[in-house]
């Protein structure tokens, strides 16, 4: 079902996805933006607002409703490890945010979408609203794990760790989908260096996107283009045909560009006895410490001796260095035709051919 739109109703159309089969959820709902009449500017000339029948409730409290019931199928369909972002401005996030913590959803963050190019406020009664508020939550409170690419996140910005205000602007130019007359397709098409961010932050290549509200596809092209798998819920067959054609002019990235950034937590854990299990190091090599003047022999178990002394090559590391802990990856070297190296370089080969034997 993956890489397709389903056209009709997103509660109903939810039904149909299996329990825990999707990993991540990106929700742009109605707003329900209660708008009282035509918006006008100054001269008369009437804004293009969204007055669509699929924004228009007849109380919050059938909005509330609605609201329940499209969050608790999305979480149902959430895999454990899942988490989801839903975007909305002042007429609806607090709305939507209570109703997360309520059906069990554990909020993240939430992250200010702040517009470089807003539209003002041209009645001028109130400050121009120049931002839209996402909430990023995973399924549930004790959840341990949850995609979170940091230090992709941190590359992106220039070595500095991503914050919670993002400076991106409006869906404009040749990115906005027109109809055949030259009319804005939709209202509220979301840019997709939003998206990109999204998907870069909080998913892996080949996770399974859900998008309840796909208007004309962002989520999908996005997707597409990042090596995710989507599945998109649009009621208007019109908003579905636009989309489709978009995302099939979307030239997928290749495999060997997705590969971001990771930090060491993120790589699999290799213990000293690795090394010797792949050949490495042998009982009764020896080790030597970074000025060369001490060296401690391997034994079978992957332990060290110097003397008397004996242990892990961190607790044994932190004996011979007198201090309170120690890094016996880079403390322990070994001797090489370069010079001393330290055993960490016999760790990444362990790693790299772990990768090998998964690709």
């Amino acid at each position: 079902m993956t890489g397709k739109i389903l056209i009709g109703d997103c509660i109903e159309k939810m039904r149909e996805l299996p329990d825990r089969s999707v990993d991540l959820v990106f929700a742009d709902p109605p707003y329900n933006l209660q708008l009282g009449g035509d918006l006008l500017r100054p001269d008369n000339s009437k804004v293009d607002a969204v007055d669509d029948d699929w924004d228009r409730f007849d109380s919050f409290e059938t909005y509330d409703t609605f609201t329940r019931a499209w969050l608790g199928q999305c979480r149902r369909v959430l895999k454990d490890e899942g988490a989801l972002w839903v975007i909305g401005s002042y007429h609806n996030i607090f709305r939507v945010g209570s109703a997360l913590q309520d059906l069990g959803f554990w909020i993240l963050n939430d992250v200010v979408w702040r517009k470089t190019n807003p539209m003002p406020n041209f009645k001028g009664t109130r400050f121009a609203n120049a931002h839209e508020t996402l909430i990023w939550a995973a399924k549930s409170k004790g959840q341990k794990r949850y995609a979170f690419n940091y230090d992709a996140l941190k590359v992106c910005n220039d070595d500095l760790q991503m914050r919670s205000d993002w400076l991106l602007p409006l869906c404009t130019g040749d990115e906005r989908i027109k109809t055949e007359a030259g009319d804005k397709a939709h209202p509220t098409q979301k840019p997709e260096a939003l998206l990109h961010r999204v998907l870069l932050s909080s998913s892996r290549p080949g996770d399974v996107v859900l998008d309840p509200f796909f208007g004309v596809g962002t989520t999908g092209a996005v997707a597409k283009r990042l090596g995710r798998s989507f599945i998109g819920i649009e009621r208007d067959p019109t908003y579905a045909a636009l989309a489709e054609k978009r995302i099939a002019a979307v030239q997928p990235t290749a495999l060997t560009d997705l590969q971001i950034t990771t930090s060491k937590k993120a790589e699999p854990r290799i213990p000293f006895g690795m090394i010797l299990e792949a050949g490495l190091l042998s009982p009764g090599d020896e080790l030597f410490c970074p000025n060369g003047s001490r060296r401690a022999r391997v034994r079978a178990d992957g332990s060290l001796t110097l003397g008397e002394l004996s242990g892990s090559i961190h607790k044994l590391g932190a004996m011979v260095d007198a201090a309170p802990a120690c890094n016996g990856w880079t403390f322990w070297h070994v001797k090489t035709d370069r010079g001393f190296a330290p055993i960490d370089v016999l760790r990444e080969k362990v790693r790299a051919g772990l990768s090998e034997t998964v690709s």
